[in-house]
């Protein structure tokens, strides 16, 4: 299994390569969504691979989370996103699986309120949709961020809920915050740290469910025309059911 994440991460990158003549517009993070959104009439396509493995409760899971997303300015302050196709891959030897499944697809729409440069504070509000097999999900974002030379700081309170069954009777609810910190090197090269933490709230009826941080660094390479960020996550809550490490990498071109 690490052998096939190895070669995702890889084919991912050999892409960049194969596109790089394909306008690129950056993301800084994978989990920390940030203020700014693509000038109008652009479009960008974004190739997201996130890998989960290894909970104290069980050491021998890999799941791999899979989303094609094709992003668009509607206005140089709107800007929608429609995810096509968002599917899975697990393997767990413990309880005898292996299998792919395909999981649902979505829109998104971030609308930008103010600049994260010439305004004190930058802010956008996000809101998606996602609709798959007996499944039902909508979620909406705070996003705030703060450029101050080579660094921009971002922070996202997100809330979702997701309805699932034969009758959409199963309702959960979840509460993340998200926050990272990003310097930028060069025009090509950035590097931070990003953080998650994520509650959630069953049924919302007020009780908590579990409740788990994550923490670690990403790195951010652009070209002309594409860009590549990595974060790798470790969770420091010591929660048994989640898993211990996950990392996503997220590809994306402009044309």
């Amino acid at each position: 299994m690490a052998r096939y994440c190895a070669g995702l991460l890889v084919a991912s990158l050999c892409l960049g390569g194969v596109v790089a003549d394909a306008a690129a517009s950056e993301r800084r993070f994978t989990y920390v969504y940030e203020a700014t959104t693509a000038p109008k009439g652009e479009w960008e396509f974004e190739h997201w691979v996130t890998w989960k493995t290894s909970s104290a409760d069980n050491r021998h899971f890999d799941r791999f989370d899979i989303r094609y997303e094709l992003e668009y300015g509607v206005t140089d302050r709107f800007q929608l996103g429609f995810y096509l196709s968002d599917w899975r891959y697990e393997e767990d030897r413990l309880n005898d699986v292996d299998r792919a499944k395909w999981r649902d697809v979505a829109i998104e729409g971030i609308f930008n309120l103010t600049n994260p440069v010439t305004d004190p504070l930058g802010l956008a509000l996000y809101g998606e949709v996602k609709v798959g097999d007996e499944f039902v999900e909508v979620e909406g974002k705070v996003i705030a961020q703060k450029n101050i030379g080579p660094f921009v700081l971002a922070y996202n309170f997100v809330v979702e809920s997701e309805w699932e069954g034969d009758d959409y009777e199963i309702d959960n609810g979840k509460i993340e915050q998200t926050a990272g910190i990003s310097y930028q090197f060069s025009p090509r090269v950035l590097v931070g740290i990003e953080m998650l933490h994520e509650i959630d709230v069953p049924d919302w009826s007020g009780g908590q469910g579990s409740d788990v941080l994550y923490i670690g660094p990403n790195f951010s390479y652009r070209a002309e025309r594409w860009w590549v960020t990595l974060t790798p996550l470790f969770q420091v809550s010591s929660l048994s059911g989640e898993p211990d490490f996950e990392t996503r990498l997220i590809f994306g071109f402009s044309f």
